[in-house]
């Protein structure tokens, strides 16, 4: 049997010079700051999983404007070998709150970002590239 690697989205929110980031309430990275995001279901598409897991972690309703890019360094896990999906999206409702996996949920100045878990200082560096 061969391995395959499990496959995530990660969403970059960014609107008036800031950008929407979780507090992880799980390992890996738990009490960290990172870009909301998780792992694709069975059946779902990548686009619908990124506006499910922002609702689930952020309570926004997005909707996606553009990729950003793929990620699959096999060691950017720690659980494993995950390849990330990020998509630059606009948030269109909801109310900013934590939920999910996400203990807490900001709108983070983008001229000071803390250390963000994973390789999502990459990822929004990239992200703001496009921008």
């Amino acid at each position: 049997m061969h391995k395959t690697p499990s496959l995530a989205v990660d969403a970059i929110i960014v609107a008036k010079g800031e950008i929407v980031l979780i507090k992880r309430d799980r390992e890996p990275f738990q009490g960290d700051y990172a870009l909301p995001g998780g792992f694709v279901r069975y059946g779902e598409t990548v686009e619908a999983a990124v506006q499910r897991e922002v609702k689930e972690e952020t309570g926004l309703s997005v909707k996606v404007k553009s990729l950003v890019g793929v990620y699959s360094d096999p060691h950017r896990d720690p659980r494993g070998h995950v390849v990330s999906i990020a998509f630059l999206v606009e948030a269109v409702g909801g109310t900013l709150s934590g939920g999910s996996d996400a203990r807490e949920a900001y709108r983070w100045p983008l001229a000071t970002l803390p250390v963000l878990a994973f390789d999502h200082a990459q990822i929004v560096n990239d992200a703001l590239r496009l921008i």
